[in-house]
């Protein structure tokens, strides 16, 4: 029967309408955590990996049309943005000329659609939090559904779990936050429990590209579908070789056990291997979190294991209340979806340009791609106007919250084009025009604004 305390979160599902598959895949990880599982992966049993460039691949360009006829796309886009200070969908923020993230991801591939006669269907993975929002603002895209195919389909959610004793956590004050998402590896387990899976192959449809909503350099590409038909593999990731502004994020290794490709994790890796994992010239690629899948060899997976794909566990630890460290220390169950390159016998990376992968995690990358950075064109793809992508560092006392961000940039972003890096130390507004020179460092507290039309070199004491 298993423990009180699977068997209490067990219920816990149920009584929520959980999905039958996601409460499986939950108890296989549970059971994980009871016999000490800590999903680990120790520098000494991994080694470093190179890969083929995409720009050194030939792919035919008939080849390449016929893909991405056959070629669904699925945005991840359950998260809120809560740490800049969100409610809603992050990707409802505002990214330029008026237009969303999510404007700019239904124009993407409605643009495609015209151009390569494909019917490229989109789904969003949404969360309980995330769906209404996200699809009143794509109601307004008529063109947008392909009959037969759901607009989106929602991820699961699991019960947080108490440190001490592995039970579902207990928190009246807002009973929401007793629940937590699964991970992005949910998605797998959600393709499944909501039939998705099955109704696109039936449709036809022989691959799926899976990207996360807030990255515009994430476009379903023909050539990379193209050299994906061509491989023959059954799973694949986009890679981008790791910067200084990736050191303390994941990457990819070749596991010396067995050979196969895994992606290792920040929250996998030992405090004395954290070392290795920021070392730029041993570890040098990491995910764009941009996977191709090969629909029927993810069926003939899943049926294989029961519809459980068993990802390595990520055990993170939290609080039940993330803004108050008071409030008791609970377990929430994880998995990576692109950890699934182990799992895929015959699974692949191939190494992208740094342009399909332009993630806003932070209002930091916020003001980046807001800023002329990056052109916007007809086919609303991110080109990259500037020689590099500066490194931006707001102070996050002054900046983390987007409301916040938005009253200090109240006429736009500052011009970045010439810019090598840009900090900001303390409260400072900047009016219209601004451009930045160079490396440039900003200081100033209440009340500072930087002019309209100030060229800024340098250190400026604003």
């Amino acid at each position: 029967m298993g423990s009180p305390g699977l068997k209490a979160a067990r219920e816990k599902m149920v009584a929520e309408g959980v999905d039958e598959v996601a409460i499986e895949t939950f108890a296989h990880y549970y059971r994980l955590l009871e016999h000490g599982e800590t999903g680990m992966i120790p520098e000494a049993s991994i080694e470093p990996i190179d890969m083929e460039s995409l720009a050194d691949v030939e792919v035919d360009p008939e080849a390449a049309a016929a893909a991405i006829r056959t070629t669904a796309v699925i945005k991840l886009n359950g998260g809120l943005g809560t740490s800049m200070g969100m409610d809603r969908a992050k990707s409802l923020l505002c990214v330029r000329k008026g237009m969303s993230f999510l404007d700019i991801i239904c124009r993407q591939v409605l643009h495609l659609r015209s151009e390569h006669g494909a019917p490229l269907p989109l789904i969003f993975m949404n969360s309980f939090r995330t769906s209404e929002d996200t699809m009143a603002a794509v109601a307004r895209y008529d063109a947008l559904p392909v009959a037969g195919l759901p607009l989106e389909f929602l991820q699961n959610k699991e019960p947080k779990l108490l440190a001490e004793d592995l039970t579902p956590v207990s928190w009246p004050k807002d009973p929401d936050l007793e629940w937590c998402p699964p991970g992005h590896g949910d998605i797998y387990t959600a393709l499944v429990g909501t039939g998705l899976l099955d109704q696109l192959l039936d449709a036809g449809y022989e691959r799926v590209f899976v990207s996360n909503s807030d990255n515009l350099g994430a476009v379903p590409d023909p050539r990379l579908a193209g050299w994906f038909a061509q491989s023959g593999a059954p799973f694949a990731i986009e890679a981008v070789r790791r910067t200084a502004s990736d050191r303390k994020g994941g990457h990819f290794a070749r596991r010396k056990s067995d050979g196969r490709l895994v992606l290792r994790e920040t929250a996998q890796t030992l405090e004395e291997d954290k070392a290795a994992l920021a070392d730029l010239d041993r570890h040098r690629f990491c995910s764009t979190n941009n996977l191709w899948v090969d629909l029927r060899a993810l069926r003939e997976v899943m049926d294989q294991r029961g519809n459980i794909l068993g990802l390595p566990l990520i055990r993170n630890t939290k609080n039940v209340d993330p803004g108050d460290k008071s409030s008791p220390e609970v377990i929430q169950v994880e998995t990576a979806m692109g950890a699934a390159i182990e799992v895929f016998e015959g699974a692949t990376l191939i190494e992208v340009g740094r342009d399909r992968f332009v993630p806003v995690k932070t209002t930091n990358d916020l003001l980046v791609l807001r800023s002329d950075v990056y052109d916007i064109g007809r086919d609303f793809v991110l080109d990259q106007a500037a020689d590099r992508v500066p490194f931006v560092d707001l102070d996050d006392a002054v900046f983390k919250l987007v409301t916040e961000f938005d009253k200090r940039f109240p006429e736009g972003a500052p011009s970045l084009k010439a810019a090598s890096s840009l900090r900001v130390a303390g409260d400072v507004t900047f009016g219209h025009g601004v451009q930045v020179v160079g490396d440039v460092t900003v200081e100033g507290g209440k009340g500072t604004r930087v002019d309209a039309g100030t060229v800024l070199t340098g250190a400026t004491d604003a």
